[in-house]
């Protein structure tokens, strides 16, 4: 009776739009008392008898399925896991009895709260909303069990009638053959199936939404359907992509079923797209002389969401590009040999943290001054004072050696100092979590925090204590003989010397990572390890690896791009270019004086080129802004300024390097540049 007269009240609530709310609640409670009783009296009624016999006749059945399971369980004539099967059979019957039962005086318990609660109270109304979407979610895991049963016993009844027919018919040997097949392929899929949904579904931090299930449909040209005709799940053997109520997409990482190949035809596709284009636009600034980098900076923007919005797997994308960041840092390591690293490890360690420590200051104070949380100007300052270690090291290949001992070359001590900073950013992501507490303004958190600060600074130093002590031994003992073994197996097939080098950079790699330092770090360490062997080691592992950098360095600087939001940057053109170049002099002038108390003083070629390098964001700020938005440390707006002055940074820095080697690099050596 309510029911019907709150729907005759919002069919009137559309006719009296040009109404007050509050002169329409009037009405609506005037015609509810007056004529909405006497109408719905009859219906309501009528529907309240029908709900009543259905109960009656929901309790005659539960006591008739009782009573036939009882009979099952007696029955002699069945095999244990038969009666077992039916007994089952049968609760599940009942229980979707009694949830439907459940479910229809949950939906009569919502209407009267809903009727009780007050219209203008949003708060209220949003409360009952999400118990209403929290009840739906355990009502789905259900409905979801459920259906699983009933495939598994509508499955077990075909095969019950499929025995009972084989039994009154004699067998050839194929299949005879076949049915032992099937029983094999019924253990391989009980013991490959894993039960994720049910091992997870009870785990703290588990929340149950609701998504689309959007499938490729192949008889159609490859178009994206959502198929509404009936096809079970597991005979499905499309890729389907899942898109939840934040507009997050996913798709398969591992099947069901383990048995049959799949493939991610997106990331596919994705990937022959950017190589694709990746060609003409490297092309194009190769011809106006620009470094191909910003080609294919280019190809990110124009394929990414800023711009054709194609590149549809842009984590898997993003994830083959960090290859591109190992293989990058193996290469400088292979240029890299131990006696240049024991000549600059002293200036790297102390100009990195100095440049940061003052970066940090000057973050502090501006942050004072505009009244901005120190939480959020210590993380965008620390972020802001890391630079770039692919990019530079693609400036510096070719470039000085310093074969003279005692020498210093600029190469050395700005890619030593780039490799100390990526140490630091494995210290800054273990100090997040601190920044988080602080951030709640919990006072005991926070120093609790510092104090793991300080224990987390005195574990990354004793684990680059263990890192160095596992290279000096495996320089003495094991590198040599390794390579000597693998040289002889590879002689008339390079992919057994590509594959022993690539192993021997992902085992540096998992080691640095085990012992929470920096897994670029061991990239670096692996190329420094392989270089002590010789100028011929050298030479014959980099024609092996290169032409895989350069593949995947390619992926790697369109994964930039994607983050580039060309119309952000012209919205807020002004403010953008006065805070890159802001930055970009505040870092070099602070790398110049840094360098300048810590290098001899007969080397100021070497200060000014090194500063140029540094004057730059990393990459590794889309990744630290992005982790520090979801845990609230910084808002949209700082997140989305910080991505911009890191793009136009990176955009910036190959000029400002031509400029600064032009004026201090010798014209023999400026050649070799890229």
């Amino acid at each position: 009776m309510q029911l019907v007269c709150w729907l005759l009240c919002l069919g009137l609530l559309g006719a009296l739009a040009a109404l007050q709310k509050d002169q329409v609640a009037e009405h609506v409670i005037k015609l509810y008392r007056s004529k909405g009783t006497t109408q719905g009296h009859s219906w309501a009624a009528n529907n309240c008898k029908r709900l009543a016999g259905l109960l009656r006749q929901k309790n005659v059945v539960l006591k008739k399925l009782a009573a036939a399971a009882d009979a099952v369980s007696r029955d002699r004539s069945l095999s244990e896991h038969e009666r077992h099967f039916q007994v089952h059979t049968l609760e599940v019957f009942q229980k979707e009895l009694n949830e439907s039962e459940h479910l229809v005086f949950q939906a009569v318990h919502s209407l009267q709260r809903a009727l009780q609660g007050d219209y203008k109270d949003v708060v209220n109304m949003k409360e009952s909303s999400r118990q209403r979407l929290e009840a739906l979610r355990e009502a789905a895991i259900k409905e979801e069990q459920e259906y699983v049963e009933l495939v598994a016993a509508e499955k077990h009844q075909q095969e019950a009638i499929k025995s009972a027919l084989a039994q009154n018919k004699t067998l050839s040997m194929l299949d005879e053959i076949l049915e032992d097949v099937r029983k094999a392929a019924d253990r391989l899929e009980e013991e490959i199936e894993e039960h994720a949904f049910d091992n997870n579904k009870q785990m703290k931090g588990v929340n149950v939404e609701a998504v689309l299930r959007v499938e490729e449909d192949e008889e159609n040209g490859g178009k994206r359907t959502n198929k509404s005709r009936p096809k079970e799940v597991e005979d499905d053997l499309g890729l389907s992509m899942l898109i939840d109520s934040q507009n997050n997409q996913y798709v398969l990482t591992k099947p069901r079923d383990s048995t049959m190949p799949r493939a991610d035809h997106h990331f596919i596709k994705d990937l022959v797209s950017v190589v694709m284009l990746s060609l003409p636009c490297g092309w194009i600034c190769t011809l106006v002389g620009l470094p191909p980098m910003f080609g294919y900076i280019i190809c990110g923007v124009l394929l990414g969401p800023s711009g054709l919005n194609s590149i549809k797997s842009m984590v898997q994308v993003e994830t083959l590009g960090e290859l591109g960041v190992f293989f990058t840092l193996f290469v400088v390591g292979l240029e890299f040999s131990p006696e240049r690293l024991r000549k600059v490890w002293k200036t790297s360690l102390q100009g990195s943290c100095y440049l940061s420590l003052l970066m940090v200051g000057a973050g502090l104070l501006w942050g004072q001054v505009l009244h901005i949380r120190p939480t959020q100007t210590f993380f965008v300052s620390t972020c802001l004072s890391l630079s770039s270690t692919p990019l530079v090291s693609r400036f510096v290949a070719g470039g000085s050696r310093g074969d003279k001992d005692g020498d210093l070359d600029y190469s050395s001590v700005l890619l030593g100092m780039l490799v100390m900073q990526d140490v630091q950013l494995g210290l800054f992501i273990a100090v997040m979590p601190t920044l988080i507490q602080a951030q709640t303004g919990d006072l005991d958190s926070f120093l609790f925090g510092s104090l793991h600060v300080l224990y987390l600074l005195a574990q990354v130093l004793a684990s680059l204590a263990g890192v160095l002590l596992l290279c000096l031994l495996i320089k003495s003992y094991l590198i040599g003989p390794y390579y000597k073994k693998l040289h002889g197996e590879s002689k008339g097939n390079k992919e057994i010397l590509v594959l022993g080098v690539a192993a021997f950079v992902f085992v540096m790699l998992t080691v640095t990572e085990f012992l929470e330092v920096s897994m670029e770090l061991g990239c670096f360490l692996a190329g420094a390890l392989l270089s002590s062997q010789g100028h011929m080691v050298t030479t014959e592992v980099m024609g092996c690896i290169e032409p895989i950098r350069d593949f995947l360095a390619i992926i790697f600087f369109a994964s930039i791009g994607l983050h580039v939001f060309p119309t952000f940057v012209l919205y807020e053109l002004t403010i953008l270019l006065v805070l890159t170049l802001t930055l970009v002099i505040m870092k070099f002038l602070m790398a110049v004086l840094v360098l300048s108390v810590i290098l001899p003083l007969g080397s100021r070629h070497i200060r000014w080129v090194v500063s140029a390098g540094l004057a730059q964001v990393s990459e590794f700020s889309f990744v630290l802004g992005s982790r520090a938005r979801r845990a609230g440390i910084i808002s949209r707006e700082v997140y989305l300024l910080v991505l911009s002055v890191t793009t136009l940074s990176l955009l910036l820095a190959p000029v400002l390097w031509r400029v600064t080697t032009h004026r201090w690099v010798p014209r023999a050596e400026r050649k070799a540049l890229t």
